[in-house]
């Protein structure tokens, strides 16, 4: 019998060491994808790296991040994005939770309306971009011929020549394209809440309000804890967007730091700079992510 033990014992150590052996490959492959360009790219952020001075390269330490905090540009940059943020965040969060309780609701086309809803997800980026580009041109835009044979405008507006309006709508393209995301995310969410709670809840004489309330919304919360998470890092480092509608103007009405990133190390070639720009933006979400878990998680748990 203590013969036979030793053998499993062996045979045990033996499967782990041929499991780590079989996951070797994989594994020195994400290290050469992913985690070599992180620590690389890193590296780059603490030298003076211009390639418009390829001779000058030196190590300088956290010096491009303290440039960067003392540049006036980086904390412009940083309030419309966060203002960027803000808005698209919460329409996203406001609209899925909307879409996602009608489309939990019994009524005809039912089917029909949860895949037409996965369209506007479905357009990359880019092409979404262009659309909404297309969408608000002051000349020949859709949207100003609607408004124009509706009797609301009288004549058509350069909407994207003017800043305030042109982050908004650039923001409102952003929230089309994501979400169907969100909405898809709640209501396989709203389907998983026991019907038992509400019909207590009805015979206790608690109304809508109520029962969403204290029924619906504990149950959402680890859901649109992920929501806020993956939104936030895509409206934090949102280019595409920027890139095919307005370009970062009009002026600098939609810099935002991604776009500032691009064009510090694209643009003037400082590549010292655009990477500790790039990991600013890295700890920025990462510091929400960790105050969004800290918020709503530990509520969730309560709450099921």
């Amino acid at each position: 019998m203590a013969t036979r033990s030793v053998r499993k014992r062996v045979w045990r150590v033996s499967d782990t060491v041929f499991a780590y052996i079989l996951n070797l490959p994989s594994i020195l492959i994400i290290m050469a994808l992913v985690a070599y360009p992180i620590v690389y790219s890193f590296i780059i952020s603490l030298k003076k790296y211009n390639l418009k001075r390829p001779h000058r390269i030196r190590f300088v330490g956290f010096k491009n991040y303290l440039d960067i905090l003392q540049d006036p540009l980086f904390w412009h940059s940083l309030q419309v994005t966060v203002y960027f943020v803000f808005v698209s965040v919460t329409l996203i969060l406001v609209l899925g939770l909307a879409l996602a309780l009608l489309m939990n609701e019994h009524f005809k086309g039912r089917g029909l309306l949860r895949s037409l809803i996965l369209i506007p997800w479905a357009i990359p980026p880019v092409i979404n971009g262009l659309m909404w580009q297309w969408i608000y041109n002051g000349r020949v835009g859709i949207l100003n011929g609607l408004l124009y044979s509706l009797g609301i405008i009288d004549r058509y507006v350069g909407w994207l020549s003017q800043p305030f309006i042109a982050l908004n709508f650039t923001a409102f393209a952003h929230v089309w394209n994501n979400t169907p995301f969100a909405a898809i995310i709640l209501l396989s969410a709203l389907q998983a809440i026991p019907e038992e709670q509400y019909r207590a809840a009805m015979v206790d004489g608690a109304g809508i309000w109520q029962r969403f309330r204290h029924i619906t919304i504990p149950w959402l919360l680890h859901p649109i804890l992920i929501i806020m998470i993956y939104q936030t890092m895509l409206a934090f480092r949102v280019f595409d967007i920027i890139y095919t509608i307005t370009g970062g103007g009009p002026g600098r009405a939609t810099f935002v730091i991604a776009w500032q990133t691009y064009t510090v190390a694209f643009g003037d070639y400082d590549f010292g700079h655009g990477n500790a720009y790039s990991y600013i933006i890295t700890f920025i979400t990462m510091s929400l992510a960790i105050i969004y878990i800290r918020l709503l998680y530990r509520r969730g748990v309560i709450a099921q």
